[in-house]
């Protein structure tokens, strides 16, 4: 299985996703009007998933929970100011990419895809099944030489090419989503994540075949 295959989905948007939008924009008309504690909703309901994107971008716990905190007072400080011309989620989610690459540009960290993700979403099933026949030992060795293999080649992406793939891999977002995100258009995020996949691909055929 090549890398692009392994890592490649097709995502679209779906009736559920639409029915979260309309419900957290009830939520944030809620708040707007001086409900301030059913802001703590829209905090319960996306904490991990902000947590996650910030996490695989940074790849530092500590900084990720400070970030994310960050993100979300930012977009309560804001609130006012969202007039829903794009899902709350894509909002929140652009506050907090811009909050950490903010920080990634400041101290220049690099970020890593943790391939226990994969693992578990079986992008890799070729991988996946050597692991499941070897013992522990082996396991624990070949997932340990392809996570440090998989950092490397992620720490070679720009910021532009991680945020991109971060976004799609991890988090699931669509390309549409994504380009409102990062402001730019689908035809980019695309051609970053087919950019971003033929290096992965390059720098990881000794390992995914």
């Amino acid at each position: 299985m090549s890398i692009s295959k392994a890592i490649n989905k097709t995502l679209v948007s779906t009736p559920e996703r639409q029915q979260e939008a309309d419900d957290d924009l009830v939520i944030v008309h809620k708040v707007q009007e001086g409900d301030v504690e059913a802001f703590d909703e829209l905090v319960t309901k996306y904490r991990e998933r902000i947590y996650a994107v910030v996490y695989n971008l940074t790849s530092n716990r500590e900084d990720a929970s400070d970030l994310t905190q960050d993100a979300f007072i930012k977009a309560f400080q804001s609130i006012g100011r969202f007039k829903g011309k794009s899902s709350f989620f894509t909002w929140l989610y652009r506050i907090a990419l811009n909050t950490t690459l903010t920080h990634l540009r400041k101290n220049k960290l690099r970020r890593f895809l943790s391939f226990e993700k994969m693992n578990d979403e079986d992008h890799s099933a070729g991988f996946i099944e050597q692991l499941v026949t070897d013992s522990d030992s082996d396991k624990r060795a070949l997932m340990n030489e392809l996570q440090e293999k998989l950092n490397d080649a992620f720490q070679k992406l720009s910021v532009k090419h991680r945020t991109v793939i971060t976004l799609y891999e991890i988090d699931g977002l669509s390309h549409k989503e994504i380009a409102e995100i990062v402001g730019t258009s689908v035809g980019t995020v695309r051609s970053r994540l087919h950019y971003a996949k033929l290096f992965l691909q390059a720098e990881l055929k000794d390992y995914v075949e």
